[in-house]
């Protein structure tokens, strides 16, 4: 990791040997508690005996800055667990607080499933029957000042419609884009339309001045017949110019100024991993280390090394396993398979590219529906040894601006919804409410 100068990386448990691997390397590192363990640490005993164990004993040499409870809890198979996380994220940041670590942030990454609709980006909206937890997730998440963590995949949206969706608008290719009608915000690329449709959402249940961060983004280099657009050529494309991107220190369209935080899932490709071809070939890297394509790390970390403080640095995650001794590659866990089925909610309806369609179970597997691919075999436990640890690619800036971090610590902004005279909500003033000042 340290040959491409990263900084940041997420894995999806708590392996000893990989905490102990990030050791003094200066690597920022979050864990993971996996969904199974949530409901045992919604008691605080627990949760303190959790930190005290898998934590305290590799931190400070171990830079851990975020415990993520959980991933995609509020579209996972098991229902029960909605109602599990926020009491375990509570535990867990008392547990915390207790041990003198209040400084690591508690989080919990959300599939894009959790929206009901999407397009254009200010109609952004929650799932109705998700509204009363999300409500509480997100008071969580503002009275910690910590972010709101997700998973988005443009790629998922192109395969299920190439013959609607431009590509290049999915590739962050030029292009003529789409503009927000209610907004006037243009969006030249998918992603961003994506992130901003979850401010909005926010912004709805009276939190939009929450900060946002993808924890989960990539493109597959290699799928079955029916994966159209897995390719070299594209996976190549789409990193390399989010990677530009990010070291450009661009923001969406409704917080320009404000960098946004991505992890591309993933360094090494996957070969354990069942499921569809792409599911094994979202990697920078094949198993044994060498380059499944290039997007020009090696320039962009000469850059960086050439770069003043304030520029940005480049950050990605891996896979692994703790049957290796070093970080290498592997496959991620059940929970974490809902990466593809995140992203198959992301598939666009005839008359867009970025709505998602509600109300569907994952199991009906409709175009549209929330995690409907996870159904096949989310239920796929694996045992321990055999679990993923370091996953997505986080390109990240040595520096973040506070500006979003500053508008959390005010109040939720109920007072954001302010319509007009004629009962029409006023989107200029939504805008000013939700694009932090600098």
């Amino acid at each position: 990791m340290t040959s491409v100068r990263l900084t940041k990386a997420r894995i999806y448990d708590t392996n000893p040997q990989i905490l102990t691997t990030f050791a003094n390397s200066g690597v920022e590192l979050i864990v993971t508690v996996e969904n199974e363990k949530l409901a045992t640490l919604m008691s605080p005993q627990a949760a303190l005996q959790w930190v005290t164990t898998r934590i305290k004993p590799y931190y400070p040499a171990t830079n851990i800055t975020g415990i993520s409870v959980g991933n995609e809890v509020f579209t996972d198979e098991d229902t029960s667990l909605t109602n599990y996380v926020v009491p375990a994220m509570v535990s867990v940041h008392g547990a915390l607080a207790q041990l003198g670590l209040s400084n690591i942030q508690v989080f919990s990454p959300t599939s894009a499933g959790v929206l009901a609709e999407s397009y254009p980006p200010s109609a952004g909206s929650f799932k109705p029957e998700l509204t009363g937890v999300i409500t509480q997730f997100l008071r969580f998440l503002h009275n910690t000042k910590s972010p709101f963590w997700v998973n988005a995949y443009p790629y998922f949206a192109y395969k299920d419609d190439p013959t609607k969706i431009q590509l290049d608008y999915v590739l962050f290719n030029p292009n003529p884009g789409m503009m927000d009608p209610n907004t006037n915000l243009h969006y030249d690329n998918m992603l961003y339309a994506q992130v901003d449709a979850v401010i909005f959402a926010m912004w709805r249940l009276g939190y939009g001045g929450l900060d946002v961060r993808v924890s989960e983004t990539g493109w597959p280099s290699m799928g079955d017949p029916n994966e159209t657009g897995a390719t070299v050529q594209n996976a190549a494309t789409y990193n390399k110019n989010l990677l530009k991107r990010q070291m450009a220190n661009e923001g969406t369209p409704i917080r320009p100024k404000n960098r946004l935080e991505v992890y591309v899932f993933a360094l090494f490709n996957e070969d354990m991993k069942p499921g569809p071809t792409s599911e094994r070939h979202y990697g920078l890297f094949q198993p044994d280390c060498t380059m499944a394509y290039n997007v020009g790390l090696s320039s962009l970390a000469a850059h960086d090394h050439t770069s003043t403080p304030s520029t940005s640095s480049i950050s990605l995650t891996s896979s692994a396993s703790s049957k290796y001794n070093q970080v290498g590659p592997s496959h991620r866990p059940p929970q974490d398979q809902g990466r593809q089925a995140s992203r198959n909610n992301q598939k666009a309806q005839p008359q867009d590219v970025l709505r998602r369609s509600g109300g569907h179970s994952r199991k009906e597997q409709p175009i549209g529906a929330a995690r409907s691919v996870h159904s096949r075999f989310g239920n796929h436990r694996r045992s321990p040894q055999d679990r993923p640890v370091i996953s997505p690619v986080r390109i990240e800036a040595s520096q973040h601006t506070t500006a979003s971090r500053r508008r959390r610590e005010g109040e939720p902004d109920n007072h954001v919804r302010d319509p007009d005279a004629r009962g029409i909500i006023n989107m200029s003033r939504v805008i000013e409410q939700l694009t932090p000042s600098l």
